[in-house]
């Protein structure tokens, strides 16, 4: 017998908004001395202390602004925000999934907008 399971809401993170959430989760978990820390609890917060770049806020602007592009939906444009390509190769391989692909002017145009916050 399957059991399924409702997903009643969903939404985005990117890194640095996971950091701070993680923080505030840490931080509770170490007043209360006598609960040990999950593994998973203590990798993702190692994770995202590694690979969190931006502030929280700078973040969402970036993810902003990226969704005001044509080409760019919400999804990518939170990936796009956490791993912050720094080359064409590495932004392409971001939409290597899409049933499309961007012209080189489209890509420049991602590479100015993620160079101001990186």
């Amino acid at each position: 017998m399957t059991i399924f399971k409702e997903v009643v809401d969903e939404e985005f993170l990117t890194v640095s908004q996971a950091k701070e959430l993680l923080a505030d989760v840490e931080e509770e978990r170490a007043l209360d001395e006598e609960r040990e820390m999950q593994y998973e609890l203590a990798r993702a917060i190692e994770h995202v202390n590694r690979f969190a770049v931006l502030d929280p806020e700078e973040s969402v602007e970036l993810v902003e602004e990226l969704v005001e592009l044509e080409k760019v939906d919400e999804a990518t444009a939170y990936k796009i925000a956490d791993l912050l390509p720094g080359d064409r190769d590495e932004l392409r391989s971001v939409f290597a999934q899409e049933r499309y692909s961007l012209s080189g002017d489209e890509l420049d145009e991602i590479l100015d907008i993620v160079v101001k916050y990186a």
